[in-house]
């Protein structure tokens, strides 16, 4: 494969033969894919599919048995001041439950040497200003969704790969998530989210990757993904149910 240079590069995702075994288990089979500037990418597949172990790797969290995973055409541990190029959320917010979200907001502003006056951005930004000073143990699922979202839009990053981000959410923050990425996208950054709600993902993202027992069954545009199908669900569990055979 060609190797991509220049422009291009920059907010490129680019996952290239990858593969994952522990002990025996082969949790990836020599997936590939991209996600590109100016594009919402929805990352799908059944628990259990290689979804959280991609992104672990992506994000260098885990280690891949083979196999290269790059943002800006670098690995994740090659990154100067990561922060600013990439912004994740995954497992929740990370933030310990004594701590308020505001404290947790300037203490990684601080640990990344980021000016203070990000955090009062980002809380407005994700609609936590009112209850900054709360303690995060109060927070409810959606709050603590909107804190990690907060976290990954500190270093103001042209990349932001976000798990299930509207898990949680009210009708008033799913649409607020939805609006927020598609933005992010247009100013031409890279967002690459996970998530099982279909209905959602097709009001939202512009490129869909299916993977299924570590293996991509599905990579296109959505239009392509759900040609043949009545939506972007009726294209999932075809693609996915171990009853069909081969993806797209």
């Amino acid at each position: 494969m060609a190797t991509i240079t220049g422009k291009e590069v920059l907010g490129l995702i680019e996952i290239e033969n990858l593969v994952k075994r522990r002990g025996t288990q082969e949790i990836l089979s020599g997936i590939s894919f991209k996600a590109r500037p100016g594009r919402v990418t929805g990352f799908l597949g059944p628990n259990g599919a290689g979804k959280s172990s991609t992104l672990r790797i992506l994000l260098g969290i885990d280690r891949a048995t083979s196999g290269t995973a790059l943002i800006h055409g670098k690995p994740f541990s090659q990154l100067h001041n990561p922060l600013t190029v990439v912004g994740a959320a995954l497992d929740g917010s990370g933030a310990h439950r004594s701590r308020t979200g505001r404290a947790h907001l300037r203490w990684m502003a601080y640990a990344a040497g980021l000016p203070r006056v990000r955090v009062k951005e980002v809380l407005e930004i994700a609609g936590l200003t009112k209850v900054a000073n709360q303690r995060v143990g109060k927070y409810s699922l959606g709050m603590g969704k909107r804190l990690g979202i907060a976290a990954a839009l500190l270093g103001d990053p042209e990349v932001l790969i976000l798990d299930e981000p509207v898990n949680g959410l009210d009708p008033e923050g799913i649409r607020w998530i939805r609006t927020f990425l598609r933005e992010r996208a247009a100013a031409g950054n890279t967002v690459l989210l996970s998530s099982h709600l279909m209905g959602e993902l097709a009001e939202t993202v512009d490129d869909v990757v299916i993977i299924k027992h570590g293996i991509i069954v599905a990579d296109g545009t959505l239009e392509e993904v759900t040609a043949n199908y009545s939506s972007l669900e009726e294209a999932f569990f075809a693609l996915t149910s171990d009853k069909t055979g081969d993806g797209v």
